[in-house]
C-alpha cells in the first residue's frame, strides 16, 4: 500500500459514526480509515486539520450548468468552482436549460466536449426524456447518462416539452426494459392550469398559482405508472409535505421510488418572502413554515431520500419583480451545506445526518459506487468543515455566474475550510484549484 496523503482529524464521519481517524490515501483513493495517532507511512504527507469535521466529499444530482447554449446563465468553469467551494466534489449535470438539451448520444458528446477542461469537480449527465426521443434512451444509456429527467408540467424552456401520462407509460416502459432510472418534475398541468395566475410581486399570489394539489396529484400518478410497470422513479425537488404519506405508503408496497428535497424547501419559508423578492421564486415553490416542518420530519423518518440543491441559475434581469414573469430558480452551491447545517443543528441533528443526507443518499441514488462514504476503496473526496464558525452571506463572494441568491445578508453556521477532489485540496479557505475535475458515466 503506496500511501502518499493522510488526513487527519478529530472528527471524521464514517458509516460507522464520527470518530477520530487519519485517512490514508493511496492514489486518489481511501487505502484505509485508521486510529487517529496511527503511524504516518514513511513517504506520505500528513495533513492534520484539528477539530475541523471531514465529511465524505458532498453529491449534488441536481445541477442546471446550462452549457453550452445559455452560458451567460452558468457554465461548467463557475458552476463546478461554485461547488468545490462549497464542500461539493461531484455533481450531476440536468439535460435541459443547454443547447443542444442532452436528449440524444450526439448531444450528450457535445456538453462533454464542452465540460472536459472545464470541471473543477467530478461531473455526470442525466439524459432527457421527450414526447418523440423514445429511440434515443436506451442508446443514451448505452452512452453513459445516468437515468432521465422528465416534466410533467411545461419546463419554462420550449425546447424541452413535457410529457403527458401516455407519453410518460411509454418512456417509463422503455427505460424499465432496462432497469434505468426516470427522475421526475412531479406537478400536474391540469392543477397549475386550474389555479388561481395573477401577475404581479405579490408572494401569496405566485403561491397559490402553484398549490400542493399539483403535486399530490402528479406523485399519485406517478406512483401508480411505476407500480403498474415495476419502473424506478425518482421525485424531484419535493416541496409539497402532503406527498410524504403517499410516498411513504408506495414504498412500504414496494414501489421503486425515492425522493429529494432542496435547501431552500428546507430553510427557507413563504412567511419570509418579501414581495417583489424573485430571487425566492421557483417551481414548485417555497412553501410555509408547517410545510417545512413536516419536510423535516420525513427526512427524519427517511421518506425523504436525499438532499441536493436544484442550482437554476440565470442573469438577473430575468429575476424581473414579479413573480409571474421572472425565471424560477434559485442558486445554492456554494451555500447548500452551511444551510442545511444551520437549520439541521437548529432542529437537534448532527452532521452526521447531514452527511447521510447531502453525499451518501444522492451517491446511492445514481449509483455512484466510489462516491459518498469514507472508507476503504472510495475516492479520497472530502469536504472539511469548522461547524462552529458563522458567516454573512455576500453575493461578491459567490463563485457562481450570476450573483443573484435568495440567501443573501442570512447569517450561517459552518465554514467549508478546504475541499478535496481524490486526495488533492482542489480548495482552500476560498482559493480554488485549477480544473482537476474528471467526466463521468455510469458503469453499472
Amino acid at each position: 500500500m503506496d500511501v502518499n496523503l493522510v488526513l487527519r482529524s478529530t472528527r471524521v464521519i464514517t458509516p460507522e459514526g464520527t470518530r477520530p481517524a487519519s485517512i490514508a490515501v493511496s492514489g486518489g483513493t481511501i487505502a484505509a480509515v485508521l486510529p487517529y495517532d496511527a503511524e504516518v507511512p514513511a513517504g506520505a504527507r500528513l495533513e492534520d486539520v484539528g477539530d475541523d469535521v471531514v465529511l465524505p466529499g458532498l453529491v449534488d444530482t441536481h445541477v442546471h450548468v446550462n452549457d453550452p447554449g445559455r452560458t451567460e446563465w452558468e457554465g461548467f468553469w463557475t458552476a463546478t468552482r461554485a461547488a468545490a467551494a462549497g464542500g461539493i466534489t461531484t455533481l450531476l449535470d440536468m439535460p435541459l436549460n443547454s443547447l443542444p438539451s442532452t436528449t440524444t448520444v450526439d448531444h450528450l458528446r457535445i456538453k462533454q466536449d464542452v465540460a472536459r477542461a472545464k470541471a473543477h469537480i467530478d461531473v455526470g449527465f442525466w439524459g432527457g426524456a421527450l414526447p418523440d426521443n423514445v429511440k434515443d434512451l436506451r442508446p443514451l444509456y448505452d452512452a453513459g447518462v445516468y437515468g432521465f429527467k422528465c416534466f410533467l408540467s411545461p419546463s419554462g424552456v420550449d425546447e424541452f416539452p413535457e410529457l403527458d401520462q401516455e407519453q410518460l407509460a411509454n418512456s417509463l416502459a422503455e427505460i424499465a426494459g432496462f432497469d434505468g432510472l426516470m427522475i421526475v418534475h412531479a406537478e400536474d398541468p391540469h392543477h397549475l392550469a386550474a389555479a388561481p395566475q395573477k401577475a404581479g410581486g405579490k408572494y401569496a399570489d405566485f403561491l397559490a398559482s402553484r398549490p400542493r394539489d399539483a403535486e399530490n396529484t402528479a406523485i399519485q400518478n406517478l406512483i401508480d405508472q411505476a407500480r403498474r410497470l415495476n419502473a424506478r422513479v425518482h421525485v424531484l425537488h419535493l416541496s409539497s409535505s402532503d406527498a410524504l404519506p403517499l410516498i411513504r405508503a408506495a414504498k412500504d408496497e414496494g414501489v421503486k421510488i425515492t425522493v429529494e428535497s432542496c435547501p431552500h424547501f428546507l430553510t427557507l419559508t413563504a412567511e419570509e418572502v418579501p414581495d417583489g423578492a424573485t430571487e425566492f421564486k421557483c417551481c414548485p415553490p417555497i412553501r410555509e413554515a408547517a410545510n417545512q416542518d413536516a419536510l423535516w420530519e420525513g427526512l427524519a423518518d427517511g421518506t425523504i431520500d436525499c438532499i441536493v440543491s436544484d442550482h437554476s441559475p440565470s442573469t438577473a434581469d430575468l429575476k424581473t419583480p414579479d413573480f409571474a414573469s421572472a425565471w424560477g430558480g434559485i442558486s445554492s452551491l456554494q451555500l447548500g451545506l452551511p444551510a442545511i447545517w444551520t437549520e439541521a443543528r437548529r432542529r437537534g441533528h448532527d452532521l452526521t445526518d447531514v452527511a447521510r443526507w447531502m453525499s451518501e443518499g444522492p451517491a446511492r441514488l445514481a449509483g455512484l459506487e466510489r462516491k459518498g462514504a469514507i472508507e476503504a476503496g472510495r475516492d479520497a473526496d472530502f469536504a472539511v468543515l469548522d461547524p462552529e464558525a458563522t458567516f454573512t452571506v455576500d453575493p461578491a463572494d459567490l463563485e457562481h455566474r450570476n450573483r443573484v441568491t435568495a440567501y443573501a445578508g442570512r447569517t450561517l453556521h459552518g465554514v467549508v475550510t478546504s475541499t478535496w477532489l481524490r486526495g488533492e485540496r482542489i480548495a482552500d479557505r476560498g482559493t480554488l484549484a485549477e480544473p482537476s475535475g474528471r467526466l463521468l458515466e455510469r458503469t453499472n
